[in-house]
């Protein structure tokens, strides 16, 4: 972009170098004009490539930051295991147990019809009664493996992980599906009507993956005190067509993301404005827009946010608007270098 204006900025000064005395100047300056304001003709603008776009109504929702990172299944995947593994052992306990409950009743029956001993009947229910311990404490270590997941990982997760059918966890052993634990700011809150928010793993909002509510999360981040949730994610990013064809997910175990979360009200209208329209003077943001057919009109640009195809914008720029999005850096340095006063003055 940078060697673009450079370019387009010498074609232009080389316009006003070769002109003509009698020719109509390429640019003009009005001191009637207000500031900001800068004419240029139309042999110039085609020369220096400059471009516009006529802007639409957008309807957006503002969002704010939250952070988090991907988090690591080994633990919930370590319960599941000791989780099966003690339904087995229940399993063979509870069918021990029912052998047992038989044995005795046919001991009971021997032992009223003088066919058994008194011992025999004796070590027949203390069989019984061991095998009923085994059945009771299989029971309490399930419920125990519960109650640790659900501390941890909240009731859905646990859920997902201790069912026999293990399907919901398949996508994230496969790597297609990543765990995310979100941590919003202390001031803010989810919305009762959010399902999906936006993530990325270097900040930056037009290449975010969608990331699912999965449930809120039953602890939060030592470092962040706000409320926490838990979100999946495929990590495909701002694609579309065929590059999504053919995807890997690009959020690893143990990477810290940004989130992009809605805020609770209702959406707003204004405009987008491509990233590109942007220029910047001493730490201000500023668009150029077209207000006649050779003349522009530099706006300041105050409060804007990130979105996937660049910046909202609520005020100050109107639907319908001609747009510079291609040549305002030229604009700006054609306006500021018409600033200095000629030798000759």
């Amino acid at each position: 972009m940078n060697v673009l204006s450079i370019a387009c900025i010498f074609l232009l000064s080389m316009t006003l170098v070769f002109a003509d005395d009698d020719d109509k100047p390429v640019v003009k300056r009005q001191g009637s004009a207000e500031p900001g304001t800068l004419f240029l003709s139309n042999q110039a603008q085609s020369l220096s490539g400059l471009q516009t776009i006529t802007l639409g109504p957008v309807s957006h929702h503002a969002e704010f930051t939250a952070y988090g990172r991907a988090v690591n299944l080994q633990p919930l995947i370590e319960l599941r295991h000791r989780y099966l593994l003690t339904l087995t052992e229940h399993g063979g306990a509870a069918a021990r147990f029912k052998q047992a409950e038989q044995n005795i009743k046919r001991q009971q029956d021997l032992y009223r019809e003088g066919a058994t001993s008194k011992r025999n009947l004796q070590v027949q229910q203390a069989q019984w009664q061991a095998d009923k311990a085994q059945v009771d404490a299989s029971a309490v270590q399930s419920e125990a493996i519960v109650d640790e997941a659900r501390l941890s990982w909240g009731k859905k997760l646990t859920e997902w992980a201790l069912s026999t059918d293990s399907d919901k966890l398949s996508a994230f052993l496969s790597g297609k599906q990543t765990l995310l634990q979100i941590t919003l700011p202390v001031n803010k809150q989810l919305a009762s009507d959010i399902q999906s928010i936006y993530v990325e793993v270097s900040g930056n909002r037009s290449a975010a993956s969608k990331a699912e509510l999965i449930s809120e999360a039953p602890q939060t981040d030592a470092n962040a005190q706000g409320e926490s949730y838990f979100f999946q994610t495929d990590g495909r990013g701002n694609c579309s067509g065929q590059s999504c064809g053919i995807h890997t997910n690009s959020i690893r175990t143990g990477m810290r993301v940004a989130a992009w979360i809605p805020e609770q009200g209702e959406n707003r209208s204004g405009v987008v404005i491509p990233k590109s329209a942007l220029v910047w003077h001493l730490d201000q943001a500023f668009v150029y827009i077209k207000t006649a057919e050779q003349q522009f009109s530099r706006r300041a640009v105050d409060q804007y946010s990130a979105t996937t195809d660049g910046y909202f914008v609520g005020n100050g720029i109107n639907v319908g608007e001609q747009l510079v999005v291609t040549g305002g850096q030229m604009l700006l340095s054609e306006e500021f270098r018409g600033q200095i006063p000629d030798e000759d003055d």
